[in-house]
This record gives structure tokens, sequence and C-alpha cells, in this order.
């Protein structure tokens, strides 16, 4: 997984008169005397307007004055899980922001810290009890618990507890966002933790954990079929997603001219279309049986080959990168140690294995999110439809089983809406829709699009969003940095084209596709 990334806009800077000497001073004193049950305070830092390097990282500019509190959680004597909080000194808006990590974690992540002081939050982040990386985690089974589920609640309450010494009062509201691994934590919190967020932000989740993680070896199994050597090249990907979409654009409610599906779940591509290699001949201008027989595999998605079940889903069609990689085998090496080689995985057995020890730890797939909306508490998913990592299947799968929980699709939008973004990659990126939070040179701060806005209305004024207009940046095109806007809605909406020009949001409108029609794991394998 990515190093994931929030959705955290940039605000103007608010001016601010700063602490007189003598009363920060007690504060900090006050903050390193507290005596909180199973937290370690190990750091207390005034940090001044403007620059601050982090231990060990790179500078960070243009921040306000902050306090930067660093503690230690230990749930267990095996656990060691290191937060931080960041305090505005005199531009807090009076909320409380968690964020969330990505991949492993095993380190503080800076980006959404930046970016909730920025705009006023007192902001936290966890490394998950990782550190310093998640296959260090091996013969400790309490980490892994520390990474699945008890991490964010240690960071959410050791944070509020420190918060509410330093302002003299408890946030008014709390919220949480964050993408990939950290779209596991917002929907663990939501699940397990309903009290700790009025609004949670749940990005390309990775809640399905152990069976998403399957679905890595899977990948890197049908394509190399346990031979050093990639059977298919990169380019031979883009060329399959070239001709996907030239056969689908257009059917999927997008506009004729896109380069990306907007609804992948419409395209019935058919393997047998593509151009076939002579016999002897191997080119990126064809495809071999072998090329063919791997992407069938790659786009069937891993099943139970004793039972037929599906462990998770598969890649979405239309894709722009296949995302292969070793890295993401830690769950593996924590159960079967570090020598674990996935070219032997047994997608029956060592799945049950894997699912016995590691599921009720780290997979969120509980739909029923009851006790967080009977407190009054909203949540916003998202996803992209080119997530080649994170397959979009999997966040509708789960909405799907959210409504069916609920009774029905307005009960559940009453409280928790999911936004599919067209051609988004795994967290941003991609071919089509592609905005980048917290990052000046990508986003332009409006308000027709940002989440977290959008959730403070929905909590503190009643306001559901019903839209957001999202833009495509050129990166390197200073005068017509936006490339074209479309607007996204609340599944099963989606941004239909009905002509003129595709580049502006009023070429579309919001129709009903079809709900659900994915291929989704068995029920054995959503626990």
């Amino acid at each position: 997984m990515k190093h994931f990334f929030v959705t955290i806009f940039l605000s103007l800077l608010l001016g601010f008169t700063g602490f007189s000497a003598v009363k920060a001073s007690n504060l900090v004193k006050k903050i390193k005397a507290m005596n909180l049950t199973g937290v370690t305070i190990t750091e207390v830092e005034e940090v001044p307007a403007g620059n601050f390097t982090p231990q060990g990282g790179k500078k960070l500019t243009n921040l306000p004055a902050f306090l930067r509190v660093a503690f230690t959680s230990k749930p267990t004597p095996e656990s060691n899980i290191r937060n931080e909080l960041w305090m505005p000194k005199d531009t807090w808006n009076g909320r409380f922001l968690g964020t969330g990590n990505g991949g492993g974690a095993g380190k503080i992540n800076y980006g959404p810290l930046i970016s909730g002081v920025i705009r006023g939050f007192a902001t936290a982040n966890t490394d998950m009890g990782t550190s310093p990386n998640a296959d260090d985690a091996v013969n400790h089974p309490e980490r892994w618990a520390d990474f699945g589920y008890r991490s964010t609640h240690e960071m959410t309450s050791g944070a509020k507890a420190i918060l509410q010494v330093f302002y003299k009062k408890p946030a008014s509201k709390a919220y949480f966002i964050a993408c990939s691994t950290g779209g596991q934590q917002a929907l663990m919190e939501a699940q397990r933790f309903p009290d700790d967020y009025n609004g949670i932000i749940a990005g390309a989740p990775a809640n399905n954990r152990t069976h998403l993680h399957t679905f890595f070896i899977w990948n890197l199994i049908a394509n190399n079929q346990g031979q050093p050597n990639e059977i298919i090249s990169q380019k031979k990907i883009s060329l399959f997603s070239k001709l996907v979409i030239q056969d689908c654009v257009g059917k999927d409610g997008g506009a004729p001219g896109d380069g990306f599906l907007t609804d992948p779940r419409l395209c019935d591509f058919k393997f047998e279309t593509l151009p076939q290699c002579s016999e002897g001949i191997k080119t990126d201008s064809c495809f071999t049986m072998e090329d063919i027989n791997a992407l069938k595999k790659l786009y069937a998605g891993p099943t139970n080959p004793r039972t037929g079940n599906r462990i998770y889903t598969p890649l979405p069609l239309g894709g722009s990168k296949l995302e292969l990689s070793a890295a993401h085998l830690y769950l593996f090496k924590w159960v079967f140690g570090k020598k674990f080689d996935y070219r032997k995985f047994d997608f029956d057995q060592e799945m049950a294995i894997v699912d016995s020890i590691l599921g009720p730890l780290l997979n969120a797939n509980n739909p029923d999110l009851s006790p967080m909306k009977s407190r009054g508490g909203k949540i916003l998913m998202y996803t992209g439809t080119d997530d080649q990592l994170v397959p979009a299947q999997d966040a509708i799968n789960y909405y799907e089983r959210v409504i069916e929980a609920q009774g029905g699709l307005k009960q559940t939008q009453d409280f928790f809406r999911f936004f599919l973004i067209p051609g988004m990659g795994h967290c941003g990126g991609g071919s089509g829709l592609n905005f980048r939070e917290g990052k000046a040179i990508d986003i332009v701060q409006d308000s027709d699009f940002d989440i977290l806005s959008a959730m403070v209305k929905w909590v503190e004024n009643g306001i559901a969003p019903d839209k957001f207009n999202v833009k495509t940046f050129n990166c390197c095109d200073s005068i017509n940095r936006i490339g074209f806007q479309r607007p996204i809605y609340p599944y099963p909406k989606f941004p239909d084209y009905v002509g003129g020009d595709p580049n502006v949001p009023s070429s579309y409108k919001g129709k009903d596709h079809q709900r659900g029609g994915v291929l989704a794991p068995a029920p054995v394998y959503l626990k």
C-alpha cells in the first residue's frame, strides 16, 4: 500500500498573538506532569510560527505556532505505540482531528499533522505500534492487535486528555480522516469505538485486511507463476487497459472521449477479443496465450481452490497501472515467520490459519454501525474506480452490507454516504479525477470540494453532502492549472454525461446506477 494521503485541504492561515511565556511554561509543566494510565509523555516542545524539522525528517514550512506533544501508549507490556499531538496556540478552532497512517505504518505520518494544524485543528497521529517497521512485529501478537484496532483508540483517548489540559476545556467535536490503512483505522473506529469521533472520513479503506493481502499474493503468483520474471509487462498492462477503455468508454456513464472508466462494473470486456501474437512471437503489441491466461487469473481474483469460495474481489477493469509488490506480505510473516514464501501459499488451509489468528484483530468488516448512528455520528467513505491496490468493489460490497443492516439506502444515507470517484487511483492520482489534498501545487481551496469542511457542516449544521465538484490539475502548467471538472454524487449515483463540453460539471447529471454488481467475498471471508 502506498504511503496513504488524507483528505484534508489547506486553508488560509490565521494570525495570532501568541501565548505569554509564563502561561506557556506553566502549561508545558502541567502536561509533562500528567499521569495517564499506560501513557508516557516523552516530549513537549513549543514550536514557534515558521519552520519545523522533525527528528530524522525534512523541514516543514509555513506552520503556525503550536505545541508538539509526543507520547507513548502501552496498553500491554509488549505494546509500544508512538503518538504525536500538535496543538495550535492561538488558532485553535475548538476541534480535535485524528489522522491515520499507511501500509504497515511504523512511523509518524507528518503530512496530515501539518494540514490539520494549519487548518486550526488539534491534530494527532500514531505509528500504530509497528515501529520501526511492520516486519519487526513477528512474534509480538499484542502489536498485531495494536496495529489492528488499539493504536488509533489509544492515540485518540490520550490526545483528548492532553488537549483538555492545554486548552483548559475539551474539544467541541472530534473528527477522523485518513486513507488506505487509514481507511481501515477509520472503519475500525466506527465499528469498535463509536464514541471516539463525531465524524469519520474513510478513504479507500483496507478494512478486509487479511483477504486484501491474500489478493496481493494471488496477483503476484498470477503474474509470475512462481518464476523470477513477470509474465505481463507494464507496457502490456497499458495496452490491455487501452483496449478495455476503447471497448467500454461511454457505455458506463462517462464521456465518450474519457481515458478512464466511470463505472467499471458496466464494462463487459471479452478477453477473446485481445490481439493474439503469432506462435513464437513476443512483443508489447500483442498477447500470447500465457499473457491471456495470466490476465484472466488477475481479473478473476483469489478463490479457495477446494471450495471455490471467493476470498476477495479482483482487480477493476481499465486500470492504468498494475500494482504488484511483495512489500505487503508482513501479515503472513507475523503468522508463518520471516521466511514466509508467498509462492507456496495454500489458499485453503493456510488462509484459514491466517483468518483464525489475525482476522479478529485486523478485519473491520462489521456492517452494524447502529451505535455510531444512534449517537449522531456521521461517516463519509470515498474511493477511486481506478484503484488497483484496494479495489473499489470491496468498498461497494461493504456499503451494500451496511445498507442491508440498516434496512435500506435512505436509513444508511442519513448518517453514512459513499462517493466513488471516476478514474481516481489509490487515494489519488490515476487516469481520471486525480485530486490530491494537503499539497498546494495540486489543489485549489474551494468550498465545493473540501470533504473535511463538508463533514463539519454535516455534523454541526445538519447539512449532508449531496455533491462535490472534483477538479483535476495540470501539474506543470502554471496558467491552465485546472484540467477538467466533474461532479461526484453519493452512491449509487454516478456522473452521467448528457452532452456539451465534457470538461465542465454542467455536462453531467447524477444518475442512479445498479446497486452492488461486484464479485464479493464469500461470507466466510467477511469476518
